[in-house]
């Protein structure tokens, strides 16, 4: 066991204060007690479930996410998956409301500055990080038709989307300041999302022959030229 050493000492002046003598009266030797490790947080069946199922879509994309192959992850029967989610698509469905909320808490911290093209392009440029650092989950949450994903316009005018309102809160303040032309906020946040998504999806696809940073530029290119129209 560790100890630590503690160590008594005298303090005498001498010479009218003009130099200290330092006596060591003890020592004494006390034992540490080690600090207790923190114990893992241990996962609900529907964490792990969710984090199974999330792994092999990473791995191997939305096909190989079944209820089998996601059970042996998790150690138990395929049967038990369905005392937590109905179906194969319940399952997915919760794997991409797990990273709809991821994206949304990115676009949450990003401190947005600059003029208008600078704070569209932060949030724009949000997306592509994600898309391209987990292609197979940003395959499922925007191109994988699922039951009661958000749709356009209902659910989008309507403002219930956390990650597509950022885009249309800067288009209306660019409005009301006069850096862009007074229009549909909610139809050219839309257009913009088309525009990214189809960038992405096509990049992803294989069907843009360069490098990902050479993508980065023409991705905010496109930003730009689109931007340039509506001011």
């Amino acid at each position: 066991m560790a100890k630590s050493v503690i160590l008594k000492i005298q303090q005498t002046p001498f010479a009218n204060n003009e130099y200290t003598v330092y006596t060591l009266m003890s020592i004494r030797c006390i034992p540490m007690t080690r600090s207790a490790k923190p114990n893992p947080v241990k996962l609900t069946t529907s964490a792990s479930i969710l984090a199974a199922a999330r792994d092999l879509l990473d791995r191997k994309g939305v096909a190989a996410v079944a209820m089998r192959p996601v059970a042996e992850k998790v150690g138990i029967t395929p049967m038990a998956i369905y005392r937590h989610f109905a179906d194969r698509a319940s399952l997915l469905n919760a794997v991409a409301n797990e990273g709809f909320e991821e994206l949304a808490a990115l676009l949450q911290s990003i401190h947005l500055k600059g003029d208008v093209e600078h704070r569209l392009m932060q949030v724009g440029e949000v997306f592509l990080d994600a898309a391209l650092q987990s292609p197979n989950l940003y395959e499922l949450m925007f191109l994988v038709p699922r039951e009661g994903a958000r749709v356009y316009p209902r659910d989008f005018k309507a403002r219930r989307s956390p990650t597509f309102n950022p885009t249309v809160n800067i288009l209306e303040q660019a409005m009301r300041a006069g850096e862009l032309k007074p229009d549909d906020a909610v139809e050219i946040a839309f257009e913009l999302s088309a525009l990214s998504h189809g960038l992405i999806v096509l990049f992803l696809g294989g069907r843009v022959a360069q490098s990902e940073k050479q993508f980065r530029s023409l991705y905010q290119r496109c930003f730009r030229r689109y931007l340039n129209g509506l001011r």
